[in-house]
């Protein structure tokens, strides 16, 4: 397989399954969250990426499987910084990353979808 930049070719997990919407950048409140900047937009998706996933009661150390989607291939550097700050280097989930035309609101410069899963097994401590 060729080298990877910041996710892994294949990951396999037995548990609960937790499937996460499509996240977008805005905040609590419903606002945009770094208009114009790509790196503010995926920090931001991120943290609706851990809230959800919280809300599950999961956090991105059970994400098996991203869906990014970009309006602009040239943010790529802007994203995998973003993605950098929040997922452990040791435990990368599988990843596809999409060009797309447009997102639901055209400030969107990011949405990202997860697929996580939650560890059936008791481990030891």
């Amino acid at each position: 397989m060729p080298p990877v930049n910041g996710y892994s070719h294949a990951v396999a997990a037995a548990g609960t399954v937790v499937a996460v919407s499509g996240q977008v950048p805005l905040d609590a409140e419903g606002r945009l969250v770094g208009e114009g900047d790509a790196a503010a937009q995926v920090r931001q998706v991120f943290r609706n990426l851990v809230a959800a996933l919280g809300a599950a009661g999961a956090g991105l150390e059970h994400v098996v499987k991203l869906t990014v989607f970009l309006t602009d291939l040239g943010d790529l550097p802007a994203f995998r910084q973003a993605r950098d700050e929040f997922l452990d280097p040791k435990r990368l989930p599988a990843s596809s990353l999409v060009q797309v035309a447009g997102l639901v609101h055209p400030g969107f410069l990011a949405e990202i979808d997860a697929l996580a899963v939650i560890p059936t097994t008791a481990e030891a401590v």
